[in-house]
């Protein structure tokens, strides 16, 4: 109870910061409903002072209204009553999907900081592997928003699902891949090794699926790894399967996950 009324007087305090009552606010939030064509958005006077009184909780769409009339960011709203859209993604990873599909990445509070390196130290050469740590000079509180400009909101990724074992053990299950869909035509050609064939992304009717790609006439095969246990995929091109793009990048666990961690356990299945 006393959570409760600590963000009912917090609701009281934001309305007395700019000094409306609970009948004005009521007046435009009926213009907000009357411009939605939602009742839901109205917030009359008297739940109004119900809600700065108890432990009442509002509906999405009040708390819309109030976000609007108050002047506050909607997650802000809902962090009073405890809810942070930032775990979504938290509780997602932890939750990892057993078939691979594509990863996405919200970020609901472009003002937010996070940990960045902003100046790199001269003395280290980028040609060198080296740890991070101690290649960076300066770390600095860096807004969400100014990472965006970097174009990673706007890249593609995928995640190869715990049971995908297709590039095993070049593409390890639950590794996320960073996908180029302007790439979407199968390059022809040989290659030097492995690692110099490219990796594309497929779009299936029932999922995902990443691998060496061959066309042969009107079917798409998507072509295991040597020492993977999955056999070769056959699927009639454009209308099965599609190319979403090719892989550029991979962020990847060099071992096994420790005991007790999900997919910790997970061996590889027989070949199909």
């Amino acid at each position: 109870m006393g959570i409760r009324l600590s963000v009912a007087g917090r609701l009281r305090e934001l309305r007395s910061r700019i000094g409306i009552t609970t009948r004005e606010v009521a007046d435009q939030s009926q213009k907000i409903a009357e411009a939605e064509g939602n009742p839901e958005y109205y917030i009359s006077n008297a739940w109004l002072t119900q809600l700065e009184n108890t432990d009442s909780i509002p509906s999405i769409f009040k708390l819309f209204s109030l976000s609007v009339i108050y002047r506050i960011k909607f997650t802000d709203l809902l962090l009073l009553f405890g809810i942070d859209l930032e775990k979504i993604e938290k509780h997602r990873l932890a939750m990892p999907p057993r078939d691979t599909s594509r990863a996405t990445i919200e970020i609901h509070d472009p003002e937010r900081t996070v940990t960045f390196p902003v100046r790199f130290d001269p003395g280290f050469s980028v040609s060198t592997t080296n740890l991070l740590s101690r290649m960076v000079e300066v770390w600095g509180e860096i807004p969400i928003s100014l990472i965006q400009h970097l174009d990673l909101r706007h890249q593609h990724y995928g995640y190869i699902g715990l049971q995908d074992f297709t590039l095993h053990p070049l593409l390890r299950p639950g590794s996320f891949v960073q996908i180029d869909e302007g790439v979407r035509k199968i390059q022809p050609g040989k290659w030097r090794t492995e690692y110099d064939r490219p990796i594309y992304f497929v779009e299936l009717r029932d999922g995902y699926a990443c691998g060496w790609c061959e066309l042969n006439r009107n079917e798409l095969l998507v072509l295991p790894h040597p020492l993977s246990p999955c056999s070769v995929k056959k699927y009639a091109y454009g209308t099965e399967a599609e190319i979403v793009g090719q892989v550029t990048g991979v962020a990847m666990r060099l071992v096994d996950a420790v005991h007790g961690e999900e997919g910790g356990n997970a061996r590889l299945p027989r070949r199909q």
